[in-house]
């Protein structure tokens, strides 16, 4: 990995392009320890389940706001309405003007409202925030997103929790090629391999927060993730050979038993 690749989001460098969200962790001395072991810079937080004015809620006493920057998400909103509401609770209690929007009115799939989406990211947006949205693989309404002014998109790789691994990848082949801002693969990954295959298309981050969380070993499976991550993105930078419908033999065969 060369020093000079860097992921730039809304202005700010970030090093690492693993991103951990901090819930069903068994207990936030594990999601503390998991989130250090994959040495994340960025870190989801639900503002629906965190006590902001209780100073022994277990995000603030267990996560460093001066260690990593916090990502307040929408989790739980059904309405471009209720999300802008919670978003605006992460703000104005001084929590971060980032916010992950998320909208979901369906309980069985939680997939993202694609309409309701885009409403609350410009209202957001004018406010300014800097938004990253959750959204389905659709490359027409990442754009689109891109174009309100999101400083991300964040398209899933497959249901959320599900752990099922890149189940849109040609979508997210289309989203990566065409976005001017960073696209981060979010839900869905449930394996290291995930992060890998993720990252080796193109994609700028991942963020995974269930497969870390329910592992056996947290601390351990972050440390794959992290692992993962990295080489995802260097067999990206350096350029993967091509698949091939015939064999190709890797050494010379002509003129061998001449």
């Amino acid at each position: 990995m060369t020093n000079n690749d860097i992921l730039i989001i809304a202005g700010k460098t970030i090093t690492s392009r693993l991103f951990v969200g901090t819930g069903k962790f068994s207990s936030p001395q594990v999601m503390k320890d998991a989130i250090k072991a994959a040495e994340s810079e960025i870190v989801t937080v639900a503002i629906r389940r965190t006590d902001l004015n209780n100073q022994e809620d277990s995000y603030i006493t267990h996560i460093n706001p001066n260690e990593y920057l916090f990502l307040p998400n929408t989790s739980g909103a059904r309405t471009a309405e209720e999300a802008i509401r919670i978003a605006r609770i992460g703000k104005f209690s001084g929590v971060s003007d980032w916010v992950k929007l998320e909208v979901t009115p369906e309980p069985n799939y939680l997939l993202p409202d694609p309409i309701e989406t885009l409403k609350a990211a410009e209202q957001l947006v004018k406010e300014g925030f800097k938004v990253l949205p959750y959204i389905n693989a659709d490359p027409i309404l990442a754009k689109r997103l891109e174009e309100v002014g999101c400083v991300t998109v964040m398209p899933l790789a497959a249901p959320i929790g599900s752990n099922r691994g890149i189940r849109t990848r040609d979508q997210l082949e289309i989203i990566i090629e065409q976005a001017n801002i960073p696209v981060i693969v979010d839900a869905g990954l449930g394996s290291p391999s995930h992060a890998a295959e993720a990252m080796e298309l193109g994609a700028d981050a991942v963020l995974v927060n269930t497969a870390i969380a329910i592992a056996q070993n947290p601390v351990l499976m972050a440390e794959a993730f992290k692992n993962a991550t990295l080489a995802g993105r260097q067999g990206y930078l350096s350029g993967l050979a091509q698949e091939k419908e015939m064999a190709t033999a890797s050494s010379p065969l002509t003129g061998f038993l001449d």
